[in-house]
């Protein structure tokens, strides 16, 4: 079941830090996916002066053609605080998606899964409150150290003693994505679905279609 998104009150990190450990023990790390995935789809966010914006993109997952996008622009709320990014970012991005006319069987998220301190980055908070398979594609690493054993052009994240995510390289001799869990997957799935995602370049297509969703809509608003 979906699960709330806002604090009682208003923003404090101590309360967020206690919703997101309550949270990180309802994170499903198997897979919960349709046999066939069909469509899948990007989610990005972007900001102006005061505002932020959320934006997915779906992708027909074979053929990797863009189906449609949606943004929606809101007032920043929450500050940017480390590790708390999710509740900055989950309220535009849970409204550009309920305006999809195509619901995604799995979203790719840019930012963390469970490979964050208190297991519960954007990509996992968002796959609760949207109560959807998510998957976190991450540019930098969070937290933990890449280990040395690399397998199929990945290495895992450990934190803690725990495996928390694998180093992804998508491209040779570049930097790789950060990939974990979000919700209702394995890492072992998200990682074959972020390489299948992968075009020609280091950020699998669905996100690159986000990005550009959100740097558009961007522009608008400025204008």
């Amino acid at each position: 079941m979906p699960v709330r998104l806002v604090l009682d009150s208003a923003f404090s990190t101590e309360k967020a830090r206690k919703l997101q450990q309550s949270l990180s023990k309802k994170v499903v790390c198997e897979d919960q996916l349709p046999r066939h995935v069909r469509f899948v789809g990007g989610v990005d966010a972007a900001y102006t002066d005061g505002h932020a914006i959320g934006a997915v993109a779906v992708l027909d997952y074979d053929m990797l053609k863009l189906v449609e996008t949606k943004t929606a622009c809101q007032a920043t709320v929450v500050p940017y605080i480390p590790t708390f990014l999710s509740f900055r970012e989950i309220p535009p991005v849970v409204s550009a998606i309920s305006l999809l006319s195509t619901r995604p069987d799995v979203f790719l998220v840019d930012g963390h899964g469970i490979a964050h301190p208190r297991r519960l980055g954007f990509a996992s908070h968002l796959g609760l409150v949207i109560d959807a398979v998510t998957i976190g594609v991450a540019k930098s690493l969070l937290c933990g150290k890449i280990g040395d054993n690399e397998v199929d052009n990945w290495k895992p994240i450990v934190h803690e003693g725990e495996t928390v995510g694998a180093a992804v390289y998508t491209k040779p001799c570049v930097k790789p994505v950060y990939v974990s869990v979000g919700h209702k997957v394995s890492l072992e799935t998200a990682i074959e679905i972020v390489k299948h995602c992968t075009g020609k370049h280091r950020i699998p297509e669905p996100i690159r279609e986000a990005h550009k969703a959100a740097e558009e809509r961007k522009k608008l608003e400025i204008d």
